[in-house]
């Protein structure tokens, strides 16, 4: 039998000595992930997301949204997510002396990024990691086809609770009295 061959395990401290570009880097279990500039759409649903985040919080005062903040788990489990909504309880014990958070936040969103390697990254890897690190709910947009899934903690699990369409009405026992029309994220 032939030995696995050695792998490249990548670590935060590796993404420090990358030069300077318009690609994003996120590192999950030690790999090393690349993406570009996403489609201006994507990008507008991130905004559209933080702005409802926003306006919920500065009502409720419990926490904040932050659009595309680091979170870094840990040396091999370093992300960038869309958008994530933290509690001012998690916030201040969890974020390090260069502004990343190094906790999970209880909301993580992601909106999809077109092909099969982006959306297999978002449903299954970023969802394992988020689940093992204590995420409380986890939204997946797709701008396309103006969809929102949602996956909510049940014991140690992300699992998928509701997929909603534009004419639908999102809550979330998350954020309380939190409520709007799913198309709101894709105006």
């Amino acid at each position: 039998m032939t030995p696995a061959p050695d792998r490249v395990y990548w670590t935060t401290e590796d993404l420090k000595l990358l030069p300077e570009s318009s690609h994003r880097y996120e590192i999950i279990d030690g790999h090393l992930l690349m993406t570009r500039a996403p489609h201006w759409k994507h990008q507008k649903v991130i905004g559209q997301t933080y702005s409802l985040l926003n306006t919920w919080s500065s009502i409720s005062q419990l926490g904040e949204p932050v659009p595309t903040p680091g979170v870094i788990f840990d040396d091999a489990d370093n992300v960038i997510p869309d958008v994530i909504w933290i509690s001012h309880e998690r916030m201040a014990v969890g974020i390090d002396e260069e502004g990343h958070f190094t906790v999970a936040p209880e909301l993580i969103v992601e909106v999809l990024s077109p092909g099969t390697q982006h959306e297999r990254r978002d449903r299954e890897t970023k969802l394992k990691l988020y689940a093992e690190r204590g995420v409380q709910e986890y939204w997946i947009l797709d701008w396309r086809i103006q969809q929102l899934e949602v996956y909510r903690r049940q014991a140690a699990l992300l699992r998928l609770v509701v997929t909603l369409f534009a004419t639908d009405t999102l809550t979330s026992p998350l954020l309380p009295d939190f409520s709007c029309r799913v198309s709101e994220f894709f105006r």
